[in-house]
């Protein structure tokens, strides 16, 4: 599956200064919405003036200070603020990454899964409800196999940061 998005890691270097980013240094984390595209920036601690307006996310982290694999820390708003921002989205390749958040959310406890739709299109959706705000959402069902949920998923965990 090919996506639309540009994902890496904490990318060690400063956007606003170009100043690397050394392991144990605390860094700002955005998922912003440039032209369409997912793009990730990290903003150095002292540079961070708060969120671009292109931002559909933003997380504080820290550059970590050894090589080895670590199991990701998950962060439920952060998740949160993605679904909702690509609420509507008719893209493709949005829907596929909101869909696939949906189900991390409906696994972390946090979306309640609700029912079943269809919208007028025909296309199928899922029904669930934010167990911290008791908004309901529709999500349109992308048909996606195991396999490519998975490919999603771990391009959702690169993007953010936690692979």
């Amino acid at each position: 599956m090919v996506s639309n998005y540009e994902i890496h890691g904490p990318a060690r270097t400063c956007v606003a200064t170009g100043q690397e980013l050394k392991p144990g240094d605390r860094f700002y984390g955005v998922l912003a919405d440039e032209n369409g595209r997912f793009v990730r920036k990290d903003f150095a601690a002292l540079a961070w003036k708060g969120p671009p307006p292109d931002a559909v996310a933003y997380w504080a982290g820290r550059i970590p200070t050894s090589d080895r694999p670590k199991k990701p820390t998950f962060n439920d708003e952060l998740l949160a603020d993605c679904f909702r921002h690509l609420a509507g989205t008719i893209e493709p390749d949005r829907q596929k990454f909101r869909y696939v958040v949906a189900l991390l959310l409906m696994r972390r406890k946090r979306l309640k899964f609700e029912d079943t739709g269809r919208l007028p299109d025909g296309t199928n959706t899922l029904i669930v409800r934010d167990a911290k705000t008791g908004e309901r959402q529709e999500v349109a069902d992308p048909r996606l196999d195991e396999a490519e949920i998975a490919v999603v998923q771990d391009e959702v965990f690169r993007l953010l940061g936690w692979e």
